[in-house]
């Protein structure tokens, strides 16, 4: 056992492309709360990521029970982009239990966050019954939604 106690979970974070596009999707088509927006200082990003020349303007976003911290770089100027499939090692996405899947899918599509697979009904396991689909953003930032089965 360590010696010390994990008291909660703090936030999730993605670095983005366009921040105000991702921010945009997760407020108005999900409906999540904007806490925070602003650039924070270069040199301390740089002692935190051990990114030489970072540059940063960070926005959290709240939705139901959790925050997401989004990211965009401005610099440094070699900095790249990744999509890595699920099958990928180093693929991450964000579930949301949603009480519509089609409204959800419609609401993302508007902000080019879409499918990139049909929605599909789990066949065992504890979302068994449950309504799923994966969709990507021009970012690669994958969002699953899940409409449980009991509508719940």
């Amino acid at each position: 056992m360590p010696d010390f106690n994990v008291l909660a979970t703090n936030h999730t974070s993605f670095t983005v492309s366009n921040l105000d596009r991702t921010v945009a999707f997760f407020k108005d088509a999900l409906g999540f709360e904007v806490t925070s927006k602003a650039p924070r200082d270069p040199a301390l990003i740089e002692r935190i990521t051990g990114v030489e020349g970072a540059s940063v303007m960070i926005a959290y976003v709240r939705g139901p029970g959790h925050s997401l911290e989004l990211i965009e770089y401005v610099g440094p100027n070699d900095r790249s982009a990744v999509y890595p499939r699920p099958c990928d090692v180093g693929f991450a996405h964000v579930a949301y239990d949603v009480d519509d899947i089609d409204a959800a899918i419609g609401a993302s599509s508007e902000h080019n966050v879409k499918p990139i697979g049909p929605v599909t009904v789990i066949d065992q396991g504890p979302n068994q019954g449950s309504k799923v689909a994966y969709l990507r953003d021009l970012d690669g930032i994958t969002i699953e939604f899940i409409q449980k089965a009991d509508g719940s």
